[in-house]
């Protein structure tokens, strides 16, 4: 289920899948809301888990929820600010991090596939590797620069 980190998201939408089980909406999104104060303004995905009338609850973070975290920047008013560009720069150590949390849930047969993916990702979120543009960043991986290639082992 997708909701908004830190927010109590709308029990309605949670009363027809967790009613019938025999839970009340409103603990279950207080649950939620307190499970994800750390991704406080970021979209992600809850994974609830529902045995003996207990609810629990599993944050999984997309690609892009982990690099905008990894920018640190403060997090905004959603209603407010449409369409947000992130300017920021991340460590390439960063995203190593990134890529082995991400490793699971991967395409790529290698780590440095993964990495690449992860790479497509901030393209898409608009945010530099050390200072210089992502696609550069794989580029390098290609070509098997000695610099990058020593993080990948």
């Amino acid at each position: 289920m997708r909701c908004t980190g830190g927010e109590v998201g709308a029990t309605s939408s949670l009363a027809p899948k967790i009613g019938p089980l025999g839970l009340s909406p409103k603990k279950v999104g207080d649950d939620i809301a307190k499970a994800t104060g750390d991704w406080k303004g970021l979209r992600i995905t809850v994974k609830l888990t529902i045995q003996n009338r207990q609810a629990a609850i599993e944050v999984v973070p997309s690609a892009s929820a982990l690099i905008i975290k990894a920018l640190k920047e403060p997090p905004r008013d959603r209603k407010k600010v449409k369409n947000i560009k992130h300017s920021g720069s991340v460590p390439f150590d960063d995203i190593v991090n990134i890529a082995r949390v991400m490793r699971h849930r991967s395409i790529a047969r290698e780590l440095s596939g993964t990495i690449k993916e992860i790479l497509g990702t901030a393209q898409s979120v608009g945010c530099t590797i050390d200072g210089r543009p992502p696609h550069d960043v794989i580029d390098d991986i290609n070509s098997g620069k000695p610099c990058i290639v020593a993080h990948l082992v």
